[in-house]
């Protein structure tokens, strides 16, 4: 006789014969108090003393569950796989039915992880072939978005003019606090590290022009950027992914009204308006935390590091760096906005969508800031 104990339930193996083999179940099967495997079973079949028939006995089995049935599914697929044969009569009638109901509906092929495993090269073509679908799909959505600015350009855009309200204090207003903290932090390391290099070779007043350049052409517009796809780029792919889910982008089309139009441009307008706006505030909030950084650590006065700042800024840094805000403003609004429109339809789907635009708004801004970076060197800008 073999026992194996698991909590309150158990499973002896007991040999009534040469060639037939008992197995008898005690006690509470449940799933939460971990039921026996069915390999002890499967161990007592490759056994050197064959097996030719199998019997159950519940005559002391107190409570059963899923677990009772998983163990009989698993014993049942050893005992075909080496042509035993099974007396069900000793397990409890609703038990067998489920076994029953279990063996008639055949495994999907495919279902387990060990089928579902491709060739290598299998799965590159299927990524690339999926990644060549997401461009197909950017470039659709692109357009949609492009006829339906042409629409707006020309007055016929069918939006609310609150929405469009509400999604710019939204993007614009209650963004400043984020935008306060960041810029200003930025512009304070972006002036400790100057400092500490400049301040060897007496040159500590040089710390204005590093944090002026640095802000007003790239720190400033990328930075704003970044908070606003955590923030804004996230918010719009939630909410039009729960509204996708609740099917309200159906009931647009179905009612004749573009969620282009009514849903997608009022966000991107809003953003392109508020971005240029938040980054010359960045810009402003950086250049005071550099001035800090030079009065405290430094020792310099804010009158000759506000001289030095303004004697270094010029436009074509600052609206360069405009500029660069606002592109980046179309990227964010058009990342969270495609996402929440490709979002599936359960609720986990809307947690995915806005994980997927803030990676995917931050991944094209740095690419595009990237790109800019090489046109204007080669425009001598």
């Amino acid at each position: 006789m073999q026992q194996t104990p698991a909590g309150q339930g158990s499973v002896s193996l007991t040999r009534t014969d040469r060639a037939t083999l008992l197995v008898k179940f005690v006690g509470p099967w449940h799933l939460k108090r971990d039921v026996p495997s069915a390999k002890v079973v499967e161990g007592e079949l490759q056994s050197s003393l064959p097996v030719k028939r199998l019997v159950f006995d519940t005559s002391e089995l107190t409570a059963w569950d899923s677990g009772l049935i998983a163990f009989l599914v698993q014993t049942s697929a050893a005992c075909r796989a080496r042509g035993v044969d099974q007396d069900r009569a000793g397990l409890p009638e609703g038990l067998r039915r489920l076994l029953e109901l279990a063996e008639a509906v055949p495994e999907k092929k495919g279902t387990r992880s060990a089928e579902v495993r491709s060739p290598f090269f299998e799965r590159i073509g299927k990524a690339s072939l999926g990644y060549g679908l997401s461009v197909g799909d950017f470039m659709s959505f692109l357009g949609e978005l492009t006829v339906a600015f042409g629409k707006f350009v020309r007055g016929k855009a069918r939006y609310r003019r609150v929405d469009l309200i509400e999604v710019i204090q939204e993007c614009g207003a209650n963004a400043v606090g984020i935008v306060t903290l960041i810029s200003f932090l930025v512009g304070v390391i972006l002036a400790f590290m100057g400092a500490v290099q400049l301040s060897q070779f007496g040159a500590s007043i040089y710390v204005a022009d590093l944090v002026c350049i640095g802000m007003t052409r790239d720190m400033g517009a990328i930075m704003t950027a970044i908070i606003m796809s955590g923030r804004t780029g996230a918010a719009f792919a939630a909410k039009l992914g729960t509204m996708k889910v609740t099917q309200e982008i159906d009931a647009f089309t179905t009612m004749g009204v573009s969620p282009m139009e009514f849903l997608v441009l009022p966000r991107v307008i809003a953003l392109v308006l508020m971005m240029p706006l938040l980054c010359l505030y960045a810009d402003f909030l950086g250049i005071l935390g550099g001035m800090f950084v030079g009065v405290g650590m430094l020792g310099l006065s804010a009158r000759n590091y506000m001289q030095e700042t303004i004697s270094t800024l010029t436009l074509t840094n600052l609206f360069g760096g405009l500029f660069k805000a606002t592109f980046y403003g179309v990227l964010i609004a058009i990342a969270g906005c495609l996402k929440g429109f490709q979002c599936g339809n359960s609720s986990s789907a809307v947690g995915d969508a806005a994980t997927q635009a803030v990676v995917m708004s931050i991944v094209m801004v740095v690419v595009a800031c990237g790109l800019f970076a090489v046109v204007f060197n080669i425009v001598g800008i």
